[in-house]
């Protein structure tokens, strides 16, 4: 069965579209057209109650939430060694960086342009947004001080986290931040454009 991951261009879902390439999975990329709301619709709903992106379609059910999709690809195709599966420290240590990723550095992005999830007065909408640059520069030294032992996020090996982060820091631009404010950030970014599935991936989004 080809698996199914529903995504809107410039979100998350890049991170496990990316890994799918990687893995070289028999997947299907199906796009949601977020300007016309379709991530709210009857027929997406269906699939992700949650009304975002991305969803995974699998032969065995349907999953949801970055992290959970990124672990699933990396164990289901092992041979793509995308993650130390075998070494029980190291796997804890990648999933307490997508933790991170998940719960502080994309909520912390979150809030330029879906503070409404948090908020209801424009007022604090202007808030959020203006604090978001400092809260990404935090995320962005955090990780850049913390990782990169190797040319990779968790070191010599390519993981999972590696598309996570890429997809993260590549709205950089949005919030006026300069890549090169990062100098590892920013060589970790040139070395993933030059991957095969990256440039698939980014092929696959890229509007027809």
């Amino acid at each position: 069965m080809s698996m199914k991951l529903y995504y809107a261009p410039g979100t998350i879902a890049l991170a496990s579209h990316i890994a799918l390439a990687e893995a070289d999975a028999d997947y299907q990329a199906i796009a949601l057209d977020f300007a016309k709301n379709e991530q709210r619709g009857e027929a997406y709903l269906a699939i992700n109650p949650k009304g975002r992106v991305p969803a995974l379609v699998t032969e065995r059910g349907i999953l949801t939430e970055t992290p959970a999709i990124l672990t699933f690809i990396a164990q289901n195709f092992p041979a793509a060694r995308l993650a130390p599966v075998d070494d029980a420290f190291a796997f804890a240590e990648l999933q307490a960086l997508m933790a991170y990723l998940s719960s502080t550095m994309h909520v912390a992005t979150a809030h330029f342009r879906r503070a409404a999830r948090w908020a209801d007065q424009e007022s604090s909408f202007a808030d959020m947004r203006a604090k978001v640059p400092q809260n990404t520069r935090d995320c962005c030294r955090l990780i850049e001080a913390g990782y990169f032992d190797g040319p990779w996020v968790m070191g010599a090996d390519y993981t999972i986290g590696d598309p996570y982060l890429f997809t993260l820091t590549g709205w950089l631009d949005r919030f006026e931040i300069d890549v090169n404010e990062f100098p590892k950030i920013a060589a970790h970014r040139q070395a993933m454009q030059a991957r095969p599935a990256v440039r698939r991936a980014l092929a696959e989004q890229a509007p027809a």
